[in-house]
């Protein structure tokens, strides 16, 4: 099960870069969150608390992150069973625009009995790319 959504935003990608890694401020832009808890850097833990599931927080690790390109959070159950990697890419497309590309795989043996219990997140993943542009070119 995958989700998807892109933008082409008038910003460099150290604007995104400074947007994506400043866990305290997602709420003052991102209206598909209510918190981010924790320090967005490479091999840390943080909390992510949605708007589509307030009542759960998403731990997720930050297992990659190259400043102004890419960056991969990963969560889910032990041993694989069910696992989620969303991946936020910059792509620098002209002088001063930057394709904004975020991407979530699911995974796992237990997917299909987890899934039925998943809101569609399809809509928030849009207005994810919608509100970072806003915030980045506003």
């Amino acid at each position: 099960m995958e989700y998807h959504a892109t933008a082409t935003i008038h910003a460099s990608p150290k604007v995104l870069w400074d947007l994506l890694t400043d866990a305290a401020h997602y709420p003052d832009w991102n209206p598909t969150v209510v918190r981010v808890d924790g320090t967005i850097a490479l091999g840390q833990k943080i909390t992510v608390v949605a708007t589509v599931s307030p009542e759960r927080t998403f731990p997720v690790t930050v297992a990659e992150f190259e400043p102004q390109r890419r960056m991969v959070w990963q969560g889910g159950l032990p041993l694989g069973l069910f696992r989620g990697v969303r991946t936020f890419t910059l792509t620098e497309s002209a002088p001063g625009t930057t394709t904004f590309t975020m991407r979530e795989v699911f995974s796992g043996p237990l997917l299909g009995l987890i899934r039925r219990s998943m809101p569609n997140q399809q809509p928030s993943f849009d207005e994810f790319a919608r509100s970072l542009k806003l915030r980045a070119e506003g």
